[in-house]
This record gives structure tokens, C-alpha cells and sequence, in this order.
């Protein structure tokens, strides 16, 4: 029978799951020795049936016995890859050794692939933090750990780690907000690595059960929803020209104080409040225009 673990507790549900053990197998090349061995002995039979038809016999019908029982029990083991043993249904355990293996004709036969799998989910809708809709595809890098569980513990652990990598997908994309103008939040765009790691935390909570873990995984695909998309686009440019005028006005506002500071220490021109207001508007104008200045000569005075 399989190694149970008792009173095993997976995400809050009582269930009792499957360990993996080492099975007890043999190495091919001996018996491929006793095969070779097995076939000598019915072909020398073979050749003593005229002089000795008992003897002759014998040897035929036991080297074709053993030929045969030795010939079913071989199968063969690649680099990254296991076979699971079971009697009439039970589990005996697992082989992992590489190489020509030999078994008892009479046990079950598993192999299944413990190589890193990449796997890049379809893109799904979800609705971030503050309710948006937003489109998210992951890509995921896993790999079976416990060959036991993932055989015996859930129904087709291909299919079940598409399903846990979408609700997980889910999870963290409804957990935090698509972007954070004021960049105060953790978000998916601006925070991709400290979201995927959780989203990894989370994979791997959710896949413990099927003996299968998450060495890499990440984001391929993140964008606002395409009902949204023209709107918050609008809004990012929006935001970004806002940015854009105050970093500006900051900086003419700086430059017309030195400005004026400069022309009343070196004493170019003295400026009362009339004419220091007409002058600040003027560099104001020049400064945080968008399209170049004309010039204008005035031949009078400010008060004419």
C-alpha cells in the first residue's frame, strides 16, 4: 500500500495524501543476462532433442518459460524520469534509477516525467483592486516533486495545474491595483517582481497537494481591459502633460527670480512693482510657451 500521510491538512481541507517511497526493483543488464542465458539453454535443447529427446525437451520448454517471464519485466528509464510501481491497484513505490530496469512481469507500470514543464496560460480577465478590468497571462515553469501525489492525489495533474494557475492568476490580480499614479501602492505594473514572487507563494500552496512545486514563474501579459484601455490611456497622457507643466512652471519661476534678482544687484534698470509685474509676465510668457516668441520693439514707456 501507499505511505499515507495521516491527518494531512491541504489549504484548510482535511485530506489524507499519497508519499512517494523508493520501489524495489533490479537492474536490466543482470537479467539481460539470464535472458541471453535462458535462450542459450533452449537452443541447445534444441540441438540434443535427437539424441536425448527428454533432456532436449526440457530445456526448450524451461529456457522458453524463463526467455519469456524475462522479457516482460524489462523497461527502460531516461534521464528526469520515474515509473510508479503498483500490485492490483496498490502502490508499491517509485523508480527513479536510470538506465535498462528490470521488474516482476506481474506489476503495474507507470512513467510519468519529473522534467521542468513552461507553460504560458491564456490571457484572462480579471478586475484589479479598485475594480478595473484588466487582461493578465502568466507564464510558469513546474516540475512534479512527489510522483505519488501527482498520480494518485488528483485526477489528471496536467489539467489541474491549468486550472490552479488561473485561479492563482486571479487571486493576486484582484489583490492590487493595475497602476498608482501617485506611486504610494504596490501595483502589478510598477511592482513585477515582488508580485511575482506571491504569485509564486501562491502556486505553490495551491499545487502542494498534486506533489508538483513552481521554480519560476511571472507576467508575459498586463494591460487595462479593452473597454477601458482608450479611457485610462487619456487619463496616463493627461496626467503625464500635468507633470510635464508643473516640472516647467517650477523651473520659469526659478528663472525669472534669478532674473530679477541679477538686474537689481548689478543696478541694469530700476523696476518698481508695475514694472516688475509686466516683466515677470513677460518671461513667464516666453518661458512656458509652447511655440516660439516674436519680439516686439517698444518705442515708448510703459506708461504711454
Amino acid at each position: 500500500m501507499a505511505i499515507q500521510a495521516s491527518d494531512a491538512n491541504v489549504n484548510g481541507i482535511g485530506l489524507t495524501l499519497s508519499r512517494e517511497r523508493p520501489a524495489a526493483t533490479s537492474s536490466g543488464y543482470l537479467m539481460l543476462l539470464v535472458l541471453l542465458i535462458a535462450l542459450a539453454t533452449a537452443i541447445y535443447g534444441g540441438s540434443t532433442v535427437d539424441t536425448d529427446p527428454a533432456l532436449g525437451a526440457s530445456l526448450i520448454v524451461g529456457g522458453t518459460i524463463v526467455f519469456a517471464f524475462v522479457l516482460c519485466g524489462f523497461y527502460m528509464l531516461q534521464p528526469n524520469q520515474a515509473v510508479a510501481v503498483t500490485l492490483f491497484g496498490s502502490y508499491q513505490g517509485t523508480d527513479r534509477k536510470t538506465g535498462l530496469r528490470w521488474l516482476l512481469p506481474w506489476l503495474g507500470r507507470k512513467k510519468i516525467s519529473v522534467r521542468a514543464n513552461n507553460i504560458i496560460s491564456d490571457k484572462i480577465k480579471v478586475n484589479d483592486l479598485r475594480g478595473n478590468p484588466i487582461e493578465i497571462a502568466a507564464q510558469v515553469v513546474w516540475r512534479v516533486t512527489d510522483t505519488a501525489q501527482a498520480l494518485f492525489d488528483v485526477n489528471d495533474y496536467k489539467a489541474f495545474v491549468m486550472v490552479q494557475i488561473e485561479a492563482a492568476v486571479r487571486t493576486i490580480g484582484s489583490r492590487y491595483p493595475y497602476d498608482d499614479f501617485a506611486h504610494q501602492e504596490v501595483t502589478l505594473r510598477g511592482n513585477h517582481d515582488q508580485v511575482g514572487v506571491e504569485l509564486r507563494q501562491e502556486l505553490i500552496a495551491r499545487l502542494v497537494m498534486a506533489g508538483i512545486t513552481v521554480d519560476e514563474c511571472g507576467f508575459t501579459h498586463l494591460a487595462y481591459a479593452q473597454e477601458i484601455a482608450g479611457a485610462m490611456l487619456r487619463r496616463q497622457q493627461a496626467q503625464a502633460v500635468v507633470a510635464a507643466r508643473q516640472t516647467l512652471v517650477e523651473g520659469a519661476v526659478g528663472m525669472v527670480e534669478m532674473a530679477l534678482d541679477q538686474l537689481s544687484k548689478k543696478g541694469v534698470v530700476e523696476l518698481d512693482d508695475e514694472r516688475r509685474a509686466a516683466m515677470v509676465s513677460n518671461l513667464m510668457v516666453v518661458l512656458c510657451g509652447e511655440r516660439d516668441t516674436q519680439p516686439v520693439v517698444n518705442a515708448g514707456s510703459l506708461y504711454q
